[in-house]
């Protein structure tokens, strides 16, 4: 059942990356850069924060006024400020939202995997908090409303001696000490959400971030003409807790759960909110997943590179002293923290299959699936084909299945992961294979499965990063084409293309 859910979300995460992919491209599509989105919009946040900081009046008469004066006297930059603060918010909840589905759908949240996942729940927790205590600054009739309502939920837990709710029986209980309390806590919590969020990425080599240059100017100049043509503003006037407050508009971003305090006693929400809190963490282990094999170091083979320690996506490998050469180093495997994705063999330097040895043996190799088991494969799929031009397609098991585009001139084979392909086999399938080309194919761009496995690829065969493709290697007799889950036809199509091309300048 949880299968058959995660199955359908991802067709449409896939139907949708189809759609992006087309209007801004594979380096730009968000979908593919939600992690790092939330960390810029977080950033966004912060500087207009720090402007509106400046000009903020901590204290219960004065709160009003100094944002409103913000948002129509100095509207033009303030105002603007405002509006910024606000949006980046929604949008940081969007895109922190779409990445927790995201990973559930496309299954990167078990195994090794856990401990991002389960350090990202307190995020959603931290993040509303922090978008909430906002509103209350403003002391408009909606944080007004929030502040009443949000008492009287907290005050169902036996937290405080006194109700929390007592502090808005009138006007008169208000004090300014309560806004110094707010705009301290509109700080603190921010600060403990990024510490989250630097823990959240603790087990991940080179965590994006960032968001590719073209996509964070492109959003920022959206958040900016939104703010300008639909600026942020307060409702109802100021605050007045002698008169109760009846009609207002929610932020659907942060209070999509306010409603359901008219309907709901608070501790039927406080259940719900926990329960949902406890599923998203033990997630991980509804059912506990089948622990794939994972990489094994052959110390005989082991030269202490450095080479897989580098690449691991997930800091799976460290290096210590070499157990059979003295002056060296060996990698270790850290077993719960190996995703199997097979990387590690990919830049191991043992791992070529021009060794004239028959029991080729790697560095570093995966049981499932080891260097030699690879090149031979790689020949049984080579003696298969029969047409005037012959292809080889090097594919991913989490991308578009390439055992569908088999034919006379096309063999294909399917890897855990694009990233364990050495470089070397290219050269070895042109040269020793007589093979016409070679198609590389795998997870849509910025979209791997694994998180490097494309990109490593990409700077390999670029000779940007060891192990690189000889320079002997036609480089027009390699095509490479990053995909999802869903573009067979694109596939098939790219390598009719290249049969054509091939077969143009004379391979076969």
């Amino acid at each position: 059942m949880l299968t058959f859910f995660q199955h359908g979300i991802r067709r449409l995460f896939d139907l949708a990356d189809a759609g992006f992919n087309r209007v801004f491209g594979q380096t730009c599509n968000p979908l593919h850069q939600l992690g790092a989105l939330s960390f810029y919009f977080f950033w966004l946040i912060v500087v207009s924060g720090l402007y509106l900081y400046i000009f903020f009046e901590t204290s219960a008469t004065a709160a009003y006024e100094s944002v409103e004066y913000l948002t129509h006297e100095q509207w033009y930059l303030g105002g603007v400020m405002r509006s910024l603060h606000r949006y980046a918010s929604d949008a940081f909840v969007v895109t922190m939202t779409l990445h927790l589905i995201r990973e559930f759908a496309f299954n990167r949240y078990r195994g090794a995997r856990w401990f991002s996942w389960v350090t990202g729940v307190p995020l959603l927790w931290l993040a509303f908090a922090s978008g909430i205590g906002g509103y209350w600054l403003v002391w408009d009739k909606l944080a007004q409303y929030i502040a009443v309502t949000t008492a009287e939920w907290v005050d169902w837990l036996p937290i405080f001696t006194k109700p929390m709710a007592r502090n808005f029986l009138s006007q008169a209980y208000l004090s300014d000490r309560f806004f110094s309390l707010l705009i301290f806590l509109h700080i603190a919590i921010p600060l403990m959400l990024l510490l989250a969020m630097w823990i959240h990425i603790q087990r991940i080599t080179l965590a994006r971030t960032n968001p590719s240059r073209t996509l964070a100017i492109g959003t920022l100049c959206a958040l900016l003409a939104v703010s300008l043509v639909r600026p942020a503003l307060s409702q109802g006037g100021a605050a007045n807790l002698d008169i109760a407050v009846s009609v207002i508009n929610l932020d659907w971003f942060y209070l999509l759960t306010y409603p359901l305090l008219e309907v709901w006693s608070a501790g039927g929400l406080w259940l719900l909110l926990g329960g949902l809190t406890l599923v998203l963490t033990i997630l991980p282990w509804l059912p506990p997943a089948k622990k794939a094999p994972v990489a094994v170091v052959d110390p005989d083979n082991c030269n202490g590179c450095r080479r897989c320690f580098a690449d691991c996506p997930f800091e799976a490998i460290t290096m210590q002293a070499h157990s059979k050469r003295p002056g060296f180093e060996e990698a270790v495997v850290n077993q719960s923290l190996c995703a199997s994705c097979g990387i590690c063999a990919g830049s191991c330097p043992a791992s070529t299959p021009f060794r004239s040895i028959e029991d080729l043996v790697s560095g570093i190799d995966m049981p499932q699936l080891k260097i030699k088991e690879l090149r031979l494969k790689t020949k049984v799929a080579l003696e298969q084909l029969t047409d005037d031009v012959r292809i080889l397609v090097y594919g991913c098991d989490h991308a578009t299945d390439v055992k569908a585009v088999q034919n006379s001139g096309v063999a294909a084979l399917s890897l855990p992961c694009i990233g364990m392909l050495p470089p070397s086999f290219l050269d070895y399938v042109l040269q020793e294979g007589s093979a016409s080309g070679v198609f590389i194919t795998g997870c849509a761009g910025g979209d791997c499965y694994f998180r490097r496995g494309n990109t490593w690829t990409d700077q390999r065969i670029d000779g940007q990063r060891e192990p690189v493709l000889r320079a002997r290697v036609a480089r027009e007799q390699i095509r490479i084409l990053w995909t999802g889950l869903l573009q067979k036809k694109e596939l098939t199509k790219k390598i009719e293309d290249f049969r054509v091309s091939l077969k143009a300048v004379g391979h076969d």
